[in-house]
């Protein structure tokens, strides 16, 4: 069933993840579009995506979009790089009319334009990184491109257990990205939403050379594009606090939303998938 509800200004920007990694875009789109309401579902009963297959990943983005689309969003924004690599059709098609923009594409082209040396690499899960998502969307802006790519599996449990600063992050950190940095690459994506915040580390190790780009503030300016183009932007004063859908509350859940968005624990409900 197609639901063609009216877009209105004053309606949402839907966002979902695979799990709380997401809450790097939800940041990223607070500080580029500061009064717009943003409804985020993130679906921790079945973090991670990566590791899974492609006909389950298109199952679940199916449902997170349908979850999103009951509260008749202006724009949805799919936060899950996997998802984003392996079922953005999915989402379009489950949401009719409304905007979908996803965060390997936006990526991609920011990453296309900072290139200096035409080498990119791209770090992300298993399933995005087998997809070439990345490197087929950055070829897609210019050919001339080199892509090189590295699953880090590991960078989301250690990113979810708020192991930020940690002896063991750096050294697997070390191991997944002394490869990719020995390519001669001068800007590295990151291609995952849980990797920003291991950014810290990724950057020490790389070094000051290398450009990082952060999915998620490439994400939230082409939001911003495609509402002004709509005609969307939200005309309301009033800062909102981003209201949080999940489909299983994590003790983690609310440790590491205060470690991401640097605040108090929000607005959260837990919702049956």
């Amino acid at each position: 069933m197609m639901l063609h509800h009216k877009v209105t200004t004053e309606a949402p920007i839907g966002i979902f993840d695979s799990g709380i990694g997401g809450l790097t875009v939800v940041k990223a789109v607070q500080a580029a579009l500061p009064f717009e309401r943003i409804l985020y579902f993130g679906d921790t009963a079945r973090v991670p995506y990566g590791p899974k297959s492609q006909v389950t990943i298109r199952k679940y983005a199916a449902d997170d979009t349908a979850m999103l689309m009951r509260y008749q969003p202006k724009i949805i924004i799919v936060a899950c790089n996997t998802v984003s690599a392996l079922a953005l059709d999915v989402v379009q098609k489950s949401c009719g009319v409304i905007p979908v923009t996803g965060v390997l594409r936006a990526g991609a082209r920011l990453a296309t334009e900072v290139t200096r040396n035409n080498r990119i690499g791209v770090i992300g899960t298993r399933a995005t990184v087998s997809s070439n998502a990345y490197g087929i969307a950055i070829n897609e802006f210019n050919s001339e491109i080199e892509v090189v790519s590295r699953a880090c599996p590991l960078f989301v449990p250690l990113a979810e257990e708020g192991f930020i600063d940690h002896l063991a992050t750096r050294l697997i950190a070390e191991e997944y990205l002394a490869e990719i940095t020995r390519e001669g690459i001068d800007t590295l994506v990151l291609g995952c939403t849980h990797y920003p915040i291991l950014r810290k580390v990724i950057e020490e190790i790389v070094g000051p050379e290398i450009r990082i780009i952060d999915s998620a503030e490439a994400v939230a300016l082409r939001t911003r594009e495609l509402l002004e183009e709509s005609g969307h932007l939200s005309s309301s004063l009033k800062v909102s606090a981003p209201h949080l859908l999940v489909s299983d509350l994590p003790q983690k859940f609310s440790m590491l939303y205060q470690l991401f968005m640097g605040s108090e624990l929000p607005d959260v409900e837990l919702v049956e998938v």
